[in-house]
């Protein structure tokens, strides 16, 4: 499974970067209005720092503004992926726009019908959001079960399933069981991935019992 954060923070992303865990960003407006950073700048550097797929979305609803937008932002990086909302206007501009060769992620999927309808529009990605639906009393990872058995059906279906909304690591680990390509999360809870109480309590004993022997590794690798 590849990992995305969710996140228009640069200095998330660096630090995220840095680890080697990272395969790319995805970002929305609602994550760069609260960056207070300019919109077009931000997504360059993002572009910069991180190889993998950049996905920045288009803020028109209509199609043909919506498709001036996507074919703008396709020229600030090669690794941008347009984000569109899961709409008729937004499949549209889908369609033109991966059939030029620009990867595209359709955003806002909450039902297997509509990811059917992205994966025959040409979509890179297909966003289900899984936290939104566990908010209003639905089983989100379910949908991502339906998607992924779908998709498996037809070899020609190429779109990747790309797990959003995600909440806490349960998510990410069924969403991984049931073969989904991506999940793009939080860095917090990226962070949480690597907790366990067991671990931090046998490194905990065995930083004492190294203390103990009185040995230091570095000194002998100096002589």
């Amino acid at each position: 499974m590849k990992f995305f954060i969710d996140t228009a923070d640069l200095a998330e992303i660096r630090d995220l970067a840095d680890t080697g865990l990272l395969d790319g960003v995805t970002t929305n407006p609602s994550l760069v209005a609260k960056s207070g950073r300019n919109f077009i700048e931000l997504v360059k550097e993002i572009c910069q720092i991180v190889p993998g797929p950049v996905s920045a979305e288009v803020a028109a609803i209509d199609f043909d503004t919506m498709l001036a937008e996507g074919k703008y932002l396709a020229t600030l990086a090669p690794n941008i992926a347009v984000k569109v909302p899961l709409t008729p206007a937004g499949l549209k501009v889908c369609n033109i726009l991966s059939s030029g060769g620009t990867m595209v992620n359709v955003t806002l999927c909450f039902s297997a019908a509509q990811a059917l309808l992205a994966a025959k529009a040409g979509a890179t990605f297909i966003s289900p959001f899984v936290g939104r639906l566990d908010d209003i009393g639905y089983d989100g990872l379910s949908l991502i079960s339906d998607i992924v058995q779908i998709y498996d059906q037809y070899p020609g279906i190429t779109t990747e399933v790309l797990v959003a909304s995600i909440r806490h690591p349960i998510h990410i680990v069924e969403s991984a069981k049931m073969g989904a390509h991506v999940a793009t999360m939080p860095p917090s809870v990226l962070r949480q991935l690597f907790k366990h109480p067991l671990t931090e309590k046998g490194l905990d004993q065995f930083v004492a019992d190294w203390a103990g022997t009185g040995q230091t590794i570095l000194d002998k690798a100096a002589e």
